[in-house]
């Protein structure tokens, strides 16, 4: 293929992935652009394969179907709750992918021909690539509750995690200088120690900041797979990487800020080790982070709080990740049907990392047939509070503690969150009153004046009360 239609080809599918990326941008617009970004990818991928003249190799095709039947059962088979853990699982696979690459380059038969430069990016690639994979499976098995959601922090931590980078970059620098006979060997022990790089940084990131991880992860799988890019001289490939990449830093940065974090501080799994008392004077008592499952507390105010809702006029709606848990997501629709249905003017506040990845609680409340143009982002409902009769909190803890904005030394302190106390009346749906994934107390719960406890599995406590609504 020529060039210079190649080339032109190429800009076409690039085009079409950042307007993907852009529509993906709107609930509206999602689905579009996720599919235009599919449909983009695939052409890439054909038009390198056409490019190379491989494309009557049965056994890509082959693996091709194969691979897309496995992403078509995943899809269909994992529920809207574990999307976080399937995104967190497909960063990982891109970070492989591209490891799996740059290993070929670097052994296989032509690696004697290699430049210093292709051998450079191809170790780096090689490195990035399988700290994406190893620290993505960890991410995506702490949120599966595979193991452990606290952060994990091993004696001389971050010795070993400075000590281990230190090794990836003599590795890679051997990797330019080794005869071809060690590059095999150097590129074996660049990807183990990789892997346990990638184990290290992910197992001390707790719960509360998985979104940031994510996104963080996001953008390490498309780094890998532009510098695998260069080590192969596939400039489709470093620019659809590159894509990827700066998305996934742009998205982190807005996580970050959304947490008032940085990602440095994510990834030291800094003032996460510790959990706090929080007193509704601002005041906090720091005690040893619970290691106990929380006990959930009954509390049966339904008539208090059918009573509210149908005196209210204004309602914000609160959806957190206990929401997801319990899967009440569908209940949740419900109540604000019939509450619309009623004349009552009810939407719903959107923190962005309420969730365990960015965006995830647009997903699910759009999944069960929630209005777009319903779902209002912090900074527009922030200042709608003051006019709000009734705040209904659905498993959400962190995203509306008050205690961050005088709690200081917490982790949450200076995070924004949503100024629900501004509200005439809250209602907190919540399975129980333990701190959340920050480990800090919130107390709201100990605030008895316009504040209704309606405590227990929120797809439950929501069907008692949408049966006395109708």
């Amino acid at each position: 293929m020529p060039t210079l239609i190649y080339n032109i080809i190429a800009l076409v599918f690039i085009a079409g992935i950042v307007l993907g990326i852009r529509l993906m941008s709107s609930p509206e617009t999602a689905i579009k652009g996720n599919l235009l970004g599919a449909i983009c990818i695939l052409g890439s991928i054909i038009l390198t394969l056409t490019s190379n003249g491989v494309v009557s190799y049965a056994i890509l095709w082959i693996s091709m179907a194969i691979g897309g039947l496995v992403g078509c059962f995943f899809a269909v088979k994992v529920a809207m709750t574990q999307m976080p853990q399937l995104v967190a699982l497909l960063n990982g696979f891109g970070g492989g992918a591209s490891a799996i690459v740059a290993f070929v380059v670097l052994v296989g038969g032509s690696s004697s021909k290699l430049s210093p430069v292709s051998k450079f990016t191809g170790g780096l690639a090689l490195v990035v690539g399988a700290v994406t994979l190893s620290g993505s499976i960890i991410a995506a098995a702490k949120l599966d509750q595979k193991i452990t959601q606290l952060p994990v922090i091993l004696r001389g931590h971050t010795i070993l995690s400075v000590l281990t980078l230190i090794i990836l970059g003599i590795f890679i620098l051997f990797t330019i200088a080794a005869p071809v006979s060690m590059i095999g060997l150097i590129s074996i022990f660049s990807l183990l120690v990789a892997l346990i790089l990638g184990v290290l940084f992910s197992i001390r990131v707790g719960g509360a900041d998985m979104p940031i991880t994510i996104s963080f992860l996001n953008s390490l799988s498309g780094i890998a797979a532009s510098i695998t890019g260069f080590a192969i001289l596939n400039p489709l490939l470093v620019a659809v990487g590159a894509i990827v990449g700066a998305a996934g830093i742009i998205l982190t940065r807005i996580m970050c800020r959304a947490m008032n974090r940085t990602i440095f501080e994510v990834l030291i799994a800094k003032s996460t080790a510790q959990s706090f008392s929080v007193k509704q004077d601002g005041t906090f008592l720091k005690e040893e982070y619970a290691k106990e499952q929380p006990k959930t507390k009954a509390t049966d105010n339904e008539d208090l709080v059918i009573s509210v809702l149908t005196e209210a006029n204004k309602i914000v709606i609160v959806p957190g990740y206990g929401m997801a848990l319990a899967q009440a997501q569908h209940q949740v629709n419900q109540l604000f049907e019939k509450l619309a249905e009623q004349g009552k003017e009810v939407v719903f506040a959107i923190h962005p990392v309420a969730g365990r990845m960015p965006g995830h609680m647009n997903v699910l409340l759009a999944e069960a047939g929630v209005p777009y143009d319903k779902l209002l982002q912090m900074d527009d409902i922030n200042p709608k509070f003051k006019e709000t009769d009734v705040v209904v909190v659905v498993g959400a803890n962190d995203v509306i503690n008050p205690a961050a904005k005088t709690a200081e030394g917490t982790p949450i302190y200076g995070m924004p969150v949503l100024n629900v106390t501004e509200a005439k009346h809250i209602i907190i749906c919540n399975k129980d009153t333990e701190p959340g994934y920050a480990g800090v107390n919130n107390p709201l719960y100990e605030q008895e004046k316009n504040v209704t406890l309606f405590l227990g599995d929120a797809a439950q406590t929501f069907d008692k009360l949408l049966k006395k609504l109708y």
